[in-house]
């Protein structure tokens, strides 16, 4: 197991935990770290939870597709961003090399 499989383990037992801690079935807190899936949403869920407030599972839920949101987002944003990047240089600089094509 690589080192970011373990981290992301260890996020999710400490995610699960901190749900039971809070009166949660183990199971819930085990589809919230599935779902969440990476370091970074698991990290901003444990954020969340450490607040002294009784959550419903609705809003762990609600907070949870917020956080998913959020990520989907920025993936997008950063994909649109590459591909713009991508577009300029081919308007800047075209396809290829114009000495090749006059050959």
């Amino acid at each position: 197991m690589d080192q970011k499989s373990r981290t992301r383990a260890q996020l999710k037992a400490k995610l699960i935990h901190a749900l039971v801690k809070r009166g949660y079935p183990e199971e819930f807190g085990s589809v919230i770290a599935d779902q969440l899936g990476t370091e970074m949403t698991m990290e901003r869920m444990l954020s969340y939870l450490h607040h002294p407030v009784r959550y419903s599972t609705e809003e762990i839920v609600d907070e949870m597709l917020a956080i998913l949101d959020d990520r989907d987002r920025w993936q997008k944003k950063h994909i649109t961003e590459y591909n713009n990047s991508k577009y300029n240089d081919l308007l800047n600089f075209g396809l290829g090399n114009d000495e090749e094509d006059d050959e």
